[in-house]
């Protein structure tokens, strides 16, 4: 079995390799972010699903004047744990104006409509005013503040940036559970194929070059339209399409050990199937699985991406990579190609990570 000190150089190893070191920096910050994403965007809506729409589709550092008005009834206080996993909703309405100007007993604002366009509007000053609500300006007067949107609008008017931030929920989670899945799937069956050999050996094989020979998306389409469009069908079809390389690897690792010295002396010694598996082949082979799980992980990334693109993904509000794509390309030949290419770029820096760690993995776990 692979012991500490036998793992420490390779980490040593991992950590001078530049590519490894910053790609699993990335992963790090990924993962904070997308754990304390309603903490961190400056949405902080169930979903980032704050719209604004006479201020859609604008360019990135569009900064604007917003007057709070007050929602009757006020949505409930959320609570930490609530907010952690979900957001919470918004006590008020926002309306964007460009000027403002207060009389006795009221507010006279310029409304945004759009960038050449306003239009008068009066609000009571009563009204504007939350009382003895818990929200950030009760009892104080109307609540007017300056936002900016540092990545822009989308088409419904909703902050590029907070949507980004949540959808690293998706894409990381995708990964997580396709990886998990498909790693429990492949080591099963490589390891009973690789070990018991004989009539285990072609059944499995033969699963696997069925599996193989279909395109991976289209198997991925099939699957998820026969359990339905959603979170977290992605998650099972992706999994399920990811375990034939796993199987492929760990059925060649298994088929070299099983034939060395020490695994003949647990035969001799008596142990049993399972224990010989569990505890004398699969941790010896645990280098090769880390490398495949680090690949899958990007490749799940990517396929996640696809199908929310073309949707039979993830489903709107829930933010996801691939499905901001979908609904910001037309900006690409238009005014606002930003929309469109910020969760490119953030699709494509992560898989770059993803692969970079994979790489390193290899190259540090290598034992030659």
């Amino acid at each position: 079995m692979i012991s500490t000190a036998a793992r420490s150089p390779a980490l040593q190893r991992l950590l001078r390799n530049k590519g490894a070191a910053a790609g699993l920096c990335v992963i790090v910050l990924a993962a904070l972010l997308s754990i304390f994403a309603y903490f961190l965007a400056p949405d902080h809506t169930p979903n980032a699903n704050r719209m604004t729409l006479e201020i859609n589709g604008a360019h990135p550092g569009f900064t604007v004047t917003m007057l709070a008005i007050p929602k009757v009834p006020a949505p409930p206080p959320t609570g930490l744990w609530k907010r952690l996993l979900n957001g919470t909703e918004d006590p008020y309405t926002w309306v964007p104006i460009k000027q403002y100007q207060y009389t006795s007993d009221s507010l006279l604002v310029e409304r945004y409509v759009d960038e050449t366009t306003t239009a008068r509007d009066a609000y009571a000053l009563a009204s504007l005013t939350p009382g003895s609500r818990p929200v950030a300006n009760a009892g104080k007067g109307p609540l007017i503040i300056r936002r900016t949107y540092w990545l822009g609008t989308d088409r419904f008017g909703r902050d590029i940036l907070s949507r980004l931030i949540v959808g690293t929920r998706v894409s990381l989670s995708v990964g997580c559970i396709a990886v998990l899945i498909s790693l429990t799937i492949g080591v099963l069956l490589g390891a009973l194929a690789g070990y018991f050999r004989g009539k285990v050996d072609e059944v499995v094989m033969w699963g696997m070059n069925v599996i193989w020979a279909i395109p991976t998306l289209l198997l991925v389409f099939a699957i998820t339209l026969a359990l339905g469009k959603g979170f977290w069908q992605v998650f099972i079809a992706v999994g399920l399409t990811l375990w034939v390389s796993v199987a492929r690897l760990i059925r060649g690792q298994v088929l070299v050990l099983r034939e060395l010295p020490f695994i003949e002396a647990t035969r001799a010694l008596g142990f049993g199937h399972a224990r010989t598996i569990g505890v004398h082949i699969l941790p010896n082979i645990a280098g090769p699985v880390m490398v495949v799980a680090a690949g899958n992980f990007a490749t799940a990334i990517v396929v996640e991406a696809g199908l929310s693109f073309l949707g039979v993904g993830v489903q709107p509000p829930q933010p996801s990579w691939g499905l901001m794509i979908k609904e910001n390309y037309n900006f690409i030949i238009t005014h606002n190609p930003m929309l469109a290419l910020a969760p490119g770029f953030a699709i494509m820096m992560l898989v770059l990570a993803f692969n970079f760690l994979g790489n390193g993995l290899r190259d540090a776990l290598d034992v030659k």
